[in-house]
């Protein structure tokens, strides 16, 4: 199908989309599927491609635009739009480079990459987290080498938190050169198969909510990946990338926990409203319009911070909104969550309730990158005056 290019239309195609998914949750939260179902949908809505250029064949979406699209889907299925927003995490930087004239090696990879995505309808992942150390760059245990005849990279190691696992058709893994120090920043990524030889996934992560992003340990042993599948054809520039320009990183989950927030916000309304005596208390009034003030004034820096990455990528005031919006969110949603306990009684505890599951999922904002001790330090970091681009001022 040919995407929407308008953001009304594209609103109007997740909402229809999320219905379909929304079904899907509660028996993918219960542990009764593997939650695939929800991606085998996503892929047919052609939304893989929000980001993907015009001329490409995509939505070609802003920053911006894409977290509002991306919170609509969240507001149904939270699980389905973190996982679509891993995908994206992944395409993005090519995004972010759509009209821009690259090296030779780059141009193809990015050709064949956006291609897989539009005709081929292929959902791609992030490999990123290693034990110990979740998403962070410095010192990754994961380590690539050039195969002797010089045809190939061959990769090592074990990933922790690989969400999409089993689901996506490839993988962009995160490695350190093999003749780097323990401590090494030059990281570089690779896209590798689901098939190919040495790739395999371990049992899914046991965990209290968002069982849908499908997320196990991946071990890759000395995978072969052919030299076109380095990603954008350059070596060792994954963390100075993250450092210039970190909302891709650290902020693309920040627009599915706004829809979570929304849907908690717009349940707990369903359920006061379903009892009028309640719904005409002035306490119960209060506590809605708190819960309602709340919830606006974190969609509105949301929205502020995603167009000002639409608008100035890569600048000292978007890199900090980014931090703040994800900050917030993450901050908003379990107040939320506490609201509807207060509101909404045995219905927020009841497995019966999409909100007892909503409540469980809102806590997880807090463990994405970057988590809130990180955001927080960004922002008093550019408050003092800290070069913010200098690599050495982060953990990362």
């Amino acid at each position: 199908m040919t995407l929407p290019t308008s953001l009304d239309s594209l609103l109007k195609l997740a909402a229809r989309t999320g219905e379909r998914i929304a079904p899907l949750a509660a028996a993918t939260d219960a542990g009764r599927d593997d939650g695939h179902e929800a991606y085998r949908v996503l892929r047919e809505s052609g939304l893989l491609a929000l980001l993907v250029p015009r001329e490409a064949g995509g939505a070609g979406l802003g920053f911006g635009d894409y977290w509002r699209v991306l919170a609509e889907l969240g507001s149904h299925h939270g699980a389905a739009a973190l996982g679509l927003n891993m995908h994206h995490v992944v395409i993005g930087a090519l995004a972010d480079a759509a009209g821009t004239r690259l090296p030779p090696a780059a141009e193809t990879f990015r050709a064949w990459m956006l291609d897989e995505v539009v005709r081929g309808r292929k959902l791609f992942a992030s490999a990123t987290s290693e034990a110990g150390r979740g998403a962070k760059l410095r010192g990754m245990r994961t380590r690539y080498r050039l195969s002797d005849d010089g045809t190939h990279y061959i990769l090592s190691g074990t990933k922790h938190f690989v969400s999409l696992a089993g689901a996506a058709d490839y993988y962009v893994v995160a490695a350190a050169a093999d003749n780097g120090d323990e401590n090494t920043g030059e990281v570089s990524h690779f896209v590798v198969a689901a098939d190919d030889p040495g790739v395999s996934f371990g049992t899914a992560h046991h965990m209290s909510a968002l069982y849908g992003t499908s997320t196990a340990p991946m071990t890759l042993d000395e995978v072969p990946v052919p030299r076109s599948r380095l990603y954008l054809g350059v070596e060792g520039m994954s963390l100075f990338k993250v450092v210039r320009e970190p909302h891709w990183m650290i902020a693309g989950y920040t627009g599915a926990y706004l829809g979570i927030a929304e849907a908690l916000f717009r349940h707990t309304v369903d359920h006061v409203t379903a009892s009028p005596a309640r719904a005409d208390s002035p306490v119960v009034q209060q506590e809605l319009g708190r819960m309602s003030a709340r919830l606006r004034a974190a969609r509105a820096l949301v929205h502020e911070a995603g167009d000002l990455v639409t608008a100035e990528r890569g600048s000292l005031e978007a890199n900090a909104m980014v931090h703040a919006a994800k900050y917030v969110v993450g901050e908003v949603g379990p107040r939320l969550a506490q609201d509807a306990l207060r509101l909404c009684g045995s219905a927020a505890v009841s497995r019966s309730h999409p909100l007892e599951r909503l409540i469980r999922e809102a806590q997880f904002a807090h463990v994405m990158p970057a988590k809130p001790q990180e955001c927080l330090e960004y922002l008093g970091k550019a408050a003092v005056g800290v070069n913010l681009y200098d690599a050495r001022a982060f953990a990362w």
